[in-house]
């Protein structure tokens, strides 16, 4: 006899049930999200965004100093083969979620060329729509509950939430001291259980344009070896610098390829913010891991956009530099303007900020979000408060580098009115 627990056959024999003759009371229909979107704080520059919309709609002329988003354009070269390569209509199909081949080779040529790096094109090396996504889809490959990664305290807010999204913790360690940062991942290694798995990294930092030396990377790399846990580092600042200074790359590091990954970004040096060209490098088998979720997720870049960012590796690199001394220039300025108010503040050697306290009587007085706010309501210049980067960041202003010198002037000129007058009581 058939169990009728397998069976898959209606009961025809069982007796119909009418219909209610009234609808059960209206309740309002709730949309829940899941835990990891709930996780989430309030966006923390949305109340500095919305006032700054609004001024621009009334016609005030506003200085934007507070996204990295730069405003030069990339070569011409590059926006002329995007035109030509836009024409074909072989590149306007799906293309490969790991980039085309080409434009791996190219990035391992540069570098091999600018760090003594060797990689293998084919499974060191995976093109990503900007490196902010590839970070956030190797935290989902690498993380899950009760994973752990360190992150560099004040952090860029991908660092901090890419891992909650993966369901991850984060443990946050003061990045102004590469000496102190070290003994602290030490620390945290020794009296945690279960040991992180990941240690995230971001040198130049953003938000403090924090920078280390190359042999910052080979103590990185023992203590991964000696703890066990895997290292991501966030290079997106490698094309700009100052004063002769060079950015190390991880990679450079002897051992690195063993333990982690880099991720690198177009958007800064080369001026292709928009085009959300991106790469990560490095440990063959966490790439393996990228372009896993990444094949779930997206069918790789417009191929036309690879084909240009091909030809910015192989023929803009002077203009990168010449990009930098023009960042150098408007850090100089800005740098010096402030100074020229009673601000204290480092001279950054690389990134596209300034860091800079808030001077006082305004720093004991009120909140940074509340002094970011006075300086655009009342100054007509924006700037990204410290807060919006995690406790470490309160105190602090975020300035970047993105107008002319031009504007810098007026924004220092417009900062100081704003305070001149201000009367603070203790």
């Amino acid at each position: 006899m058939t169990d009728p627990k397998f069976n898959d056959t209606p009961n025809i024999d069982a007796p119909s049930i009418d219909p209610p003759t009234t609808d059960p009371e209206p309740k309002p229909f709730v949309v829940e999200f899941a835990s990891r979107v709930n996780r989430l704080p309030p966006y923390m520059f949305g109340r500095i965004n919305n006032s700054l919309y609004q001024k621009r709609r009334a016609g005030d002329d506003v200085i934007d100093l507070g996204m990295g988003n730069p405003s030069d354009p990339p070569d011409q070269v590059v926006i002329d083969k995007l035109n030509t390569a836009a024409m074909d209509p072989n590149n306007h199909g799906y293309s490969k979620s790991n980039g085309i081949t080409n434009l791996r080779r190219e990035l391992a040529k540069k570098y091999d060329r600018k760090y003594g790096v060797s990689l293998d094109h084919e499974h060191e090396i995976i093109a990503c729509l900007g490196s902010k996504e590839g970070f956030s889809h190797m935290c989902l490959a690498l993380m899950g509950p009760g994973d752990t990664a360190m992150i560099p305290s004040p952090y860029f807010p991908v660092h901090m939430y890419g891992v909650i999204l993966a369901s991850g913790n984060v443990v946050s360690l003061d990045v102004a001291d590469p000496d102190k940062f070290l003994r602290n991942v030490a620390y945290t290694c020794e009296n945690m259980e279960p040991r992180p798995k990941v240690l995230i990294v971001n040198y130049p930092h953003n938000p403090s344009s924090a920078v280390v030396e190359p042999d910052f990377f080979v103590d990185v790399v023992r203590l991964a070896k000696k703890y066990g846990f895997l290292v991501i580092h966030d290079f997106a600042y490698a094309d700009v610098a100052f004063d002769g200074y060079q950015p190390p790359s991880f990679l450079s590091a002897p051992g690195a390829k063993d333990v982690g990954v880099e991720f690198t970004t177009m958007s800064k040096g080369y001026n292709m913010a928009g085009w959300r060209v991106g790469f990560c490098a490095g440990n063959a088998e966490m790439v393996r891991g990228l372009g896993t979720i990444k094949g779930y997720y997206d069918y790789g870049m417009f191929q036309a956009i690879q084909i240009a960012a091909i030809v910015a590796l192989r023929e803009t690199e002077e203009n990168v530099l010449k990009q930098s001394l023009i960042y150098q220039g408007r850090r100089d300025v800005l740098v010096s303007g402030l100074r020229r108010l009673g601000w204290q503040l480092e001279s950054p050697k690389a990134g596209m900020f300034v860091w800079a306290q808030i001077p006082e009587p305004w720093r004991s007085s009120m909140s940074t979000m509340e002094f970011g706010m006075k300086l655009l309501e009342e100054g007509n210049v924006a700037v990204s408060p410290g807060s919006g980067f995690g406790a470490a960041g309160e105190g602090y202003l975020r300035m970047s580098l993105v107008e002319n010198e031009q504007r810098l002037r007026q924004a220092v000129r417009q900062i100081a009115k704003c305070l001149a007058p201000t009367a603070v009581s203790s």
